[in-house]
């Protein structure tokens, strides 16, 4: 039985919900009347149910789709405005001892290169991604007791946030790691950690179970459950994120959704993230084995139907995706992508070549962050470095507030600008620097806040004089 404030992953992701939304929505992808009531409704811009969501993504009358499409990037305007965040993928072991059908880590996977990075390696690969201009990492590591215990991840954040090299400092450490519990979520959260994020990969637990055969990842509860685990352990923030190409993409569009809604009404607070990531090609892995591709088009549909359904939910997209891809979305919902990439441990010291690969996934935008930081720039969009609400407490349902509120632009918009400031001064290239100038400039003017927009204007002359880290 559907219920949203459950503990019990099968009812709070209810595969009869499911199913009969399933349903629900396939019967009305042409009700015309019943579409232009959900539109109502989101126009308001406080969220949508998963049921009345799915029914956007299934809708076929042309006209209402384009009225989907300029509602998300209407919705993205109002919360985010132009600001896109910049984070980088920190690979630390690829030892594993689960079984997962899609991922190269798999522990059968007898020819790829097993590799655990020291801390001294670790300093190494941090001081590489600061020279980029990097501040936001992204911690990724396989589920391996005896390689990657818990102590080994603690130890690791803790030399990342010790690192400091020449104006280079990593300011907020997210960690995507398997499922665990709340002793050691609190373990998590006193490191300081920023995001906890995990992905569920599927929602359809049949499929789950077929595609997770061995290992502790095979328990599909304890994973789907995992972050109600993270809020108890005091983690305010949590990332969401299904591997579309898995499963029925409607499936678990729609289990995602209903994930959300039971963080905010059992946790007091939705997730903090929603990432969006398509299978790819790997090592030992041929996405073709998976018949749940999904085109461009409808990862855009997707992405724009999330931010309609979810409008104070930060999405991101990796350089899974192509440049092409990454645009277009962009405008539909996704506020956090990454940049300079590298999947394989230790990749951004020593890049491998290619037959010994021990990346996780092919990289779509191979792209330089230099390249990508003056992309966004050209597009009009302020890449941000910033990670002031973290440090100043703003997380969880005190972030949330200030989204709803939409006050937060009070305090995005500038720091984002500043920290773009340190980024040209620092690591730009003169060519991304010369358009990051203008844009600040241009930017600056858009701060309605008179002193606000002076106290920036100062910190931004202080900082190419040579200071650094201010925030609001």
């Amino acid at each position: 039985m559907y219920d949203v404030m459950s503990s019990k992953a099968e009812e709070f992701i209810s595969d009869e919900e499911i199913r009969d939304c399933l349903d629900y929505a396939k019967k009305n992808k042409t009700n015309g009347e019943l579409i232009d009531q959900i539109l109502t409704k989101a126009k308001e811009m406080k969220g949508i149910t998963h049921r009345e969501a799915l029914v956007l993504l299934d809708c076929e009358l042309e006209d209402k789709n384009e009225e989907i499409y300029k509602l998300a990037k209407e919705i993205k305007q109002e919360f985010y405005g132009n600001r896109i965040v910049m984070f980088a993928p920190l690979y630390l072991s690829n030892y594993c001892i689960n079984g997962c059908e899609y991922c190269p880590y798999h522990a059968k996977n007898k020819h790829i290169r097993r590799k655990k990075l020291s801390q001294e390696e670790i300093k190494a690969e941090v001081i590489a991604l600061q020279d980029m201009g990097h501040k936001r990492l992204a911690l990724e590591a396989g589920e391996d007791p005896k390689n990657n215990p818990i102590e080994y991840i603690l130890e690791s954040i803790k030399t990342i946030y010790g690192i400091h090299h020449k104006n280079g400092d990593i300011r907020r450490v997210n960690v995507n790691i398997a499922a665990t519990t709340v002793e050691e979520y609190r373990m998590l959260k006193d490191a300081g950690i920023g995001t906890y994020i995990l992905f569920q990969e599927t929602y359809n637990k049949e499929s789950y179970e077929k595609l997770h055969p061995t290992g502790p990842k095979s328990d599909y509860a304890y994973h789907t459950e995992a972050m109600d685990r993270a809020m108890d352990g005091g983690i305010d923030d949590v990332g969401l994120g299904v591997l579309y190409g898995l499963n029925n993409y409607r499936y678990d569009f729609t289990g995602i959704i209903m994930h959300a809604e039971h963080l905010e009404a059992a946790k007091g607070c939705g997730p903090h993230t929603i990432s969006v990531p398509r299978l790819r090609r790997a090592d030992d892995i041929d996405p073709d084995t998976f018949d749940n591709g999904i085109s461009d088009d409808l990862f855009a549909k997707i992405v724009a139907c999330l931010r309609i359904a979810v409008p104070y939910t930060g999405m991101i997209v990796s350089t899974r995706e192509s440049k092409e891809c990454r645009e277009r979305v962009l405008e539909l919902g996704i506020s956090q992508i990454s940049g300079g990439s590298k999947t394989s441990v230790g990749g951004y010291v020593s890049p491998e070549p290619e037959e010994e690969n021990s990346a996780q996934f092919d990289v779509s935008d191979n792209r330089t962050l230099d390249e990508v930081v003056k992309w966004l720039m050209e597009m009009d969009y302020v890449p941000s470095f910033c990670t002031a609400c973290y440090r100043e407490g703003r997380t969880g349902d005190r972030f949330m507030s200030l989204l709803k509120s939409k006050q937060i632009v009070n305090c995005c918009h500038p720091n984002a600008l500043m920290t773009l400031k340190e980024y040209l001064e620092d690591y730009a290239s003169l060519e991304t620097k010369e358009v990051g100038e203008k844009l600040i400039e241009k930017e600056l003017e858009v701060v309605t806040n008179p002193k606000v927009r002076q106290i920036a204007k100062d910190y931004i002359d202080q900082i190419h004089e040579g200071k650094r880290d201010f925030r609001f």
